[in-house]
């Protein structure tokens, strides 16, 4: 038999090629489908420190509306959130370097709000209806979720107050202090700042005038624990402290104390023993510092021009953000590390939240209009106070 002249093949053989032929085909289809939606997830997924793309230029400070397919939903925390509607963001803004939604004071709108990662509102409060007869809310400085994510610690500085307000019921459900009365006696206080829940339900502040550190316990109206003396203004903790207005916890079970009056910062426990204390330099007006790693911090200095820098224990200045120009810092009151290395930031008097790359030195995202105030959708009025959608929040990490 030659090659020209082969025997037909049998109907067997032609059904077992077909099949193979079938099952080579399903294969291919299957690979392409497969890399199709790799490439899809991979360009969805947020960048990490080392793999991120750098930015060659800031977020532009225009919007420009897009509305996404579908709308967002959070449900990390107990509670689960709804967004839709168009992109309330400055140009160039990158949704993925924040991990979640955001909760904002805003401070001269009198409101709290949590936007998702396109500046869209997720839950505003106070709505009408939501405060009782007689009720206030005037001037949130700081707000943090609570430990369980189901409630928020506001701290109203202006007004002398700290409220907890519970999310899904839009409800002030505690209160302590007299609006708009300041003192150093039982439910009193004067300018208390960063106020946070512990897990037993304690609040632990700051009470920035009084020049203490309260413990308040769960329910009470009186406190349980004093650190520093009254009125006495002066850098010698755990006996006298200088206008304290930030104490975050740390990753060791401490707690990160800012001294406005000298600019120092101080490591300690509850009991009042202190680890370590810094003094910083070339700052006018320290702002609550906070721990990114071990030996590793970030502060604000609460000035016009503003900045943001990190140091370690002994007080160096590792990283400083200090822009000239439009991007100059206007009064920034916090900066919180995110997941991928970035700070958000609140620029206070520039009426704007945004993200900053420390390896770049710049915005890659933005909600506000850069000096501009207003309440409308997409804008803020000196908003003072920051916190990440749980489980990134301050008091859940």
């Amino acid at each position: 038999m030659t090659a020209q002249h082969r025997r037909a093949p049998s109907q067997e053989t032609v059904r077992r090629h077909r099949l193979i032929v079938r099952g080579l085909v399903a294969g291919l289809v299957a690979g392409i489908g497969f890399g199709s939606w790799w490439f899809i997830a991979a360009a969805d997924t947020p960048s990490t420190p080392t793999a991120q793309k750098q930015s060659t230029k800031p977020a532009a400070t225009s919007t420009t509306p897009s509305p996404p397919p579908h709308p967002t939903t959070a449900a990390m925390a107990p509670l689960s959130l709804t967004a839709s509607g168009p992109d309330r963001l400055t140009s160039g803004s990158r949704l993925s370097v924040l991990p979640g939604p955001i909760l904002i004071a805003d401070e001269h709108n009198h409101r709290l709000m949590i936007i998702d990662p396109r500046g869209r509102t997720m839950w505003q409060f106070p709505r009408p209806g939501d405060l009782a007869p007689g009720q206030t809310f005037k001037t949130p400085d700081d707000a943090f979720f609570t430990p369980d994510g189901r409630q928020i610690i506001v701290a109203q500085e202006d007004d002398n107050v700290i409220r907890v307000i519970d999310i899904a019921t839009h409800k002030i459900v505690y209160t302590y202090g007299k609006p708009g009365v300041s003192g150093s006696g039982p439910n009193r206080l004067n300018h208390p700042d960063g106020s946070l829940m512990l897990a037993n339900g304690d609040i632990l502040t700051p009470d920035i005038n009084n020049c203490r550190i309260v413990l308040i316990p769960k329910g009470g109206h009186a406190i349980s624990r004093q650190l520093g003396g009254t009125g006495t203004c002066v850098h010698s903790p755990p006996k006298t402290y200088g206008k304290p207005n930030g104490m975050f916890p740390m990753s060791n079970g401490n707690y990160l104390v800012t001294e406005a009056k000298g600019n120092w910062v101080d490591e300690m426990d509850l009991s009042g023993h202190v680890a370590w204390s810094a003094q910083l330099p070339s700052v006018s007006y320290i702002y609550e510092s906070n721990e990114i790693s071990p030996n590793r911090y970030v502060t604000i200095d609460h000035a016009s021009p503003g900045q943001v820098l990190t140091f370690d224990r002994a007080g160096h200045v590792l990283w400083r953000y200090a822009p000239a120009g439009r991007q100059a810092l206007n009064m920034p009151s916090l900066a919180l590390p995110l997941p991928n290395g970035d700070f958000l930031v609140d620029d206070k008097a520039n009426h704007r939240i945004i993200v900053v790359d420390p390896r770049t030195n710049f915005v890659v995202w933005q909600y506000g209009h850069t000096r501009v105030a207003g309440s409308g959708p997409g804008y803020l009025n000196n908003p003072t106070g920051l916190d990440v959608y749980p489980p990134n929040s301050v008091l859940m990490k």
